[in-house]
């Protein structure tokens, strides 16, 4: 695994002298998880004598936790806790996870090629710690300088404090740190923060805006196309 000290090293590099890093989401941008934590969530209300809908999927997709338990409470009116709800989705999301996680077509190519010109990723996601530690052994710890937590910041997606955070630890400035997501909630956070972002929506729709890309693949994101980013706005 790639040490902070190599990774912040790395940003003084001559061959990318816009490209600063690469911060990348989890769920739905490098893996496929998304289908996960909604058959986690919809199954478990089923079993409790609710039918989550195909607009309540749009409403929770990308998390944080809290934002999905607040709105599953409110749409259902389930007699449960927030903290009991969270602990039953999480640990259905965990059986889940048990068989491996698939990951998104042209992950590995991107983690490959930023990894062969040294430029440093880092991965930033609303997932708590216990669940990036299980997703990483399908995706490769080694590929990342480091990762971000949901429950490691102040205040996750989508707020700033997450990629605030990774650029900081890189000692990179945000507006050359390219952020790719999936979700909305992600590309506010990311936006907040000051960085360029491609989006490559998997659940729900992204708009195209300034200084943000939307892309229907992460097989279309390459070296080229990220450091192009950076110099439109440096």
């Amino acid at each position: 695994m790639t040490t902070i000290s190599t990774a912040t090293r790395t940003l003084g590099s001559g061959e990318d002298k816009g490209l600063q890093a690469v911060l990348l989401d989890m769920d739905g941008t490098l893996v496929d998880t998304e289908d996960f934590w909604w058959q986690a969530e919809a199954t478990l209300f089923a079993e409790l004598g609710y039918e989550l809908t195909a607009e309540d999927r749009a409403q929770v997709v990308g998390g944080p936790m809290s934002r999905v338990i607040d709105h599953l409470l409110a749409s259902t009116g389930v007699d449960l806790s927030p903290a009991d709800l969270t602990v039953l989705i999480n640990q259905r999301f965990v059986d889940l996870l048990g068989g491996g996680v698939p990951l998104m077509p042209g992950a590995e190519r991107l983690l490959n090629t930023l990894a062969a010109h040294g430029v440093p990723a880092a991965l930033v996601s609303a997932s708590h710690r216990h669940i990036i530690d299980i997703v990483l052994r399908s995706l490769g710890a080694e590929h990342f300088a480091f990762s971000v937590a949901g429950d490691e910041v102040p205040r996750t997606k989508p707020h700033p404090d997450p990629y605030l955070e990774a650029a900081r630890r890189l000692g990179a400035d945000p507006a050359r740190c390219v952020v790719v997501e999936d979700a909305p909630t992600g590309v506010r956070a990311a936006e907040a923060a000051g960085c360029p972002v491609i989006a490559v929506p998997s659940v729900a729709p992204i708009e195209p805006a300034p200084g943000r890309l939307v892309l229907d693949s992460l097989e279309r994101v390459d070296l080229e196309l990220l450091r192009s980013l950076v110099a439109s706005r440096v």
